[in-house]
């Protein structure tokens, strides 16, 4: 296996961030468009609309989990530590924040995003686990 085959899950990762960030602007437009904000009520996140105010707090959350994603991914990457194991852990994390997101965005039913996210987290320390194991 490639070292660099760990880098797919990351940009795919990536290209999560990128959605949400599209989400939001068409949630925070359509709220201007549609009368519930104006354009200032976006400069305190306090008084944000439900549903855009849910995407923000999504785009948060994807600059907690997965900055350590990100770190171990990289790490594995240049220690030559990427193998089947780490790819296959790395998609499955990528999987669970995708379902995370999709969850928060749309019935954000709190159990099942919990259980997304705990999914992914076990993921992730895995992820690092197996970057220890490899270093030793």
């Amino acid at each position: 296996m490639t070292q660099t085959a760990i880098l797919w899950p990351v940009i795919a990762q990536v290209l999560l961030v990128y959605i949400v960030y599209g989400v939001m602007g068409q949630r925070r437009f359509g709220a201007v468009r549609q009368g519930k904000a104006r354009a200032q009520d976006f400069l305190v996140p306090s008084v944000e609309p439900e549903a855009s105010a849910t995407v923000a707090r999504n785009l948060t959350n994807q600059f907690e989990l997965p900055v350590l994603f990100y770190v171990v991914c990289t790490l594995l990457a240049v220690t030559n530590g990427v193998s089947f194991l780490t790819v296959s852990a790395a998609w499955l994390f990528v999987l669970s924040r995708y379902g995370h997101a999709y969850v928060h965005l749309t019935s954000n039913r709190l159990m099942l995003r919990h259980r997304l996210f705990v999914a992914g987290f076990l993921l992730n320390a895995l992820l690092w686990l197996l970057l220890a194991v490899h270093i030793l």
